[in-house]
């Protein structure tokens, strides 16, 4: 029994797949057939044909990400100036310092 369920199953699956698939065909072929009337009457009106493009540079959307974390939030305040070479112990709470040892000894 449970072979034949997973046999339906499969099935639906496949058949579910298949027609997605067939849609996105109906529907690249709509896209192409109103572009083919548009070329088409392009030239019957004596118009350049013009391509179907998307004029998009993608130099604003970096641009506008950065300008929209610019003024999210300020920049976190230093704490005190810690001298150099000593660990930050202020954000680790849990673990414990050990001793390096000399593996030559």
């Amino acid at each position: 029994m449970q072979s034949v369920f997973t046999f339906l199953v499969r099935l639906v699956l496949l058949m579910a797949g298949l027609l997605f698939a067939a849609s996105l065909m109906v529907a690249v072929m709509v896209l192409l057939a109103l572009w083919g009337l548009r070329a088409l009457w392009a030239k019957i009106t004596g118009q350049p044909v013009t391509p179907f493009v998307m004029r998009m540079d993608p130099r604003t959307g970096f641009g506008r990400v950065y300008r929209g974390a610019q003024g999210a939030a300020p920049p976190p305040s230093p704490g005190p100036p810690q001298p150099p070479g000593s660990p930050r112990t202020d954000d680790v709470t849990d673990v414990e310092v050990k001793e390096i040892r000399d593996p030559r000894a």
